[in-house]
């Protein structure tokens, strides 16, 4: 059983940043593959990025080049660096682990991040 715990969300203007932290328990967090997901009022949970277990990384559309992932296996930690941030990236984000070969997902119980216009 993983435990997530994310932090460092809050309210910042448009074009300012955010690190949003998750902290992992519980697993061999080398072994899990990361990801970061979004969920805005009145939408459905998407996808914004993810580092798997290998290091590799992919980012949604919507914030490629504006966000970056990494994850420190030493300290079971990945990390969401969100730089020019848009109205639109406000949402309560989630940090998501998954193990390799597993279907099984486990969530962090979110953070607010609100962006100002």
């Amino acid at each position: 059983q993983v435990q997530l715990v994310e932090s460092g969300g809050g309210l910042v203007q448009a074009g300012g940043s955010l690190r949003l932290s998750c902290a992992a328990s519980g697993g061999t967090f080398s072994r899990y593959h990361m990801a970061w997901f979004r969920q805005a009022p009145g939408k459905e949970r998407e996808f914004v990025a993810t580092t798997w277990s290998g290091g590799s990384t992919r980012y949604a559309d919507s914030v490629k080049g504006r966000f970056t992932i990494s994850r420190d296996n030493a300290k079971n930690t990945v990390v969401l660096q969100m730089n020019s941030l848009k109205p639109e990236d406000t949402a309560v984000y989630y940090c998501n682990a998954r193990a390799q070969g597993s279907i099984v997902d486990y969530w962090g119980q979110g953070t607010q991040v609100t962006v100002s216009s």
